[in-house]
């Protein structure tokens, strides 16, 4: 009797039954292996100068990595406590142009960046609790956030460790031929790194440049406004002016014609254009083979379908079903006979 059918069923089940387990952990998973795949080139210096002592130069290279990402992460939960109020007081106005009069009305205690020594600790204090508490809130709801946690940091000094042996390992039993298993691979570390470095920074930057021109008009809680303005440029077609241009609106309602005008010529001449010269210099480390609307529509798509990190799932699903259908029609294509 041939085994073979009930082997293939077997593994198939197997498969999808350890898929369903894992499922819960992906986030910390596919960022591990992200933080690993922008790592590598670090390690490999640490690894140089540690002379071959791999794991040690791991430790570092984890190391500096969070040494970089804690402060941007504590700003981000700072923000987010930030743009939640803003929400609340959008909700509680009556009209758009209440809302915008309200917004810019603000007293200067909440108003921009500090002018003061006073001011720059008070505000600090606070964005450090909010940004704290809300990690704790976050790390405190279930056990599953510390258990992701240890994954992620678990996962990432793996791959740095034994990513080679562990990729021979899987192309060796991939159902897949190595030359496929090596576009896939290439696919989703593009997607990392696209979203990580080349989309993270231009955002970024682009919501630093904006933080500075909302807080020098004196634009109350600039340091929440520049990040959304940031995050805004992923919109197709209005970009960042779909957050300057209602704060410039909103300048004009509230009898600041002058600063209004000012937001329009900056908002045009320099937070809208901003992306075009930094873009193509991020793209050296990080480009992102999507779309700018398809990029749009597989994040916001991921959202609804997957929650927060959807943000993440969505880009990565439809870049891996872009690079799926490119290696279909590839096989497919007639192979052109030599004479």
């Amino acid at each position: 009797m041939n085994r073979e059918p009930a082997l293939t069923w077997a593994v198939l089940v197997l498969v999808a039954i350890s898929g369903f387990v894992l499922w819960p952990l992906w986030p910390p998973l596919v960022l591990a292996a992200w933080t690993a795949g922008l790592m590598r080139p670090l390690l490999a210096r640490f690894e140089k100068g540690l002379k071959g002592r791999r794991r040690a130069a791991a430790v570092l290279s984890l190391l500096l990595f969070v040494a970089l990402a804690l402060p941007v992460g504590l700003v981000v939960l700072g923000v987010v406590s930030g743009a939640s109020e803003l929400i609340l007081t959008i909700r509680n106005s009556s009209s758009a142009r209440s809302a915008l009069e309200t917004l810019l009305s603000s007293s200067d205690e909440a108003s921009g960046l500090p002018s003061t020594l006073n001011e720059a600790m008070a505000l600090a204090k606070r964005s450090g609790t909010q940004g704290f508490d809300l990690l704790s809130m976050v790390a405190g709801a279930a056990v599953t956030g510390l258990v992701g946690l240890f994954i992620y940091f678990a996962g990432a000094y793996t791959l740095l460790v034994d990513s080679p042996q562990l990729w021979a390992w899987l192309v060796a039993r991939a159902p897949v031929s190595p030359r496929t298993s090596e576009r896939f691979a290439s696919a989703f570390h593009e997607t990392g790194r696209g979203l990580l470095v080349g989309v993270g920074l231009t955002t970024l930057s682009q919501g630093l440049v904006a933080t500075i021109i909302y807080a020098a008009l004196g634009v109350p809680r600039a340091w929440v406004l520049g990040p959304i303005t940031g995050l805004a440029s992923i919109f197709p077609f209005v970009g960042t002016s779909l957050v300057w241009a209602p704060i410039a609106l909103g300048l004009f309602f509230t009898g600041k014609p002058v600063r209004g005008t000012i937001l329009v010529v900056l908002g045009l001449t320099v937070i809208g254009t901003v992306d075009n010269l930094l873009r193509p210099v991020f793209a050296r480390w990080g480009a992102l083979h999507l779309p700018l609307f398809l990029l749009f529509v597989s994040v916001f798509g991921g959202l609804a379908a997957f929650g927060t990190w959807g943000a993440l799932m969505g880009p990565l699903v439809l870049r891996l079903t872009m690079e799926a259908l490119t290696l279909i029609t590839e096989a497919r294509a007639p192979v052109s006979s030599t004479s």
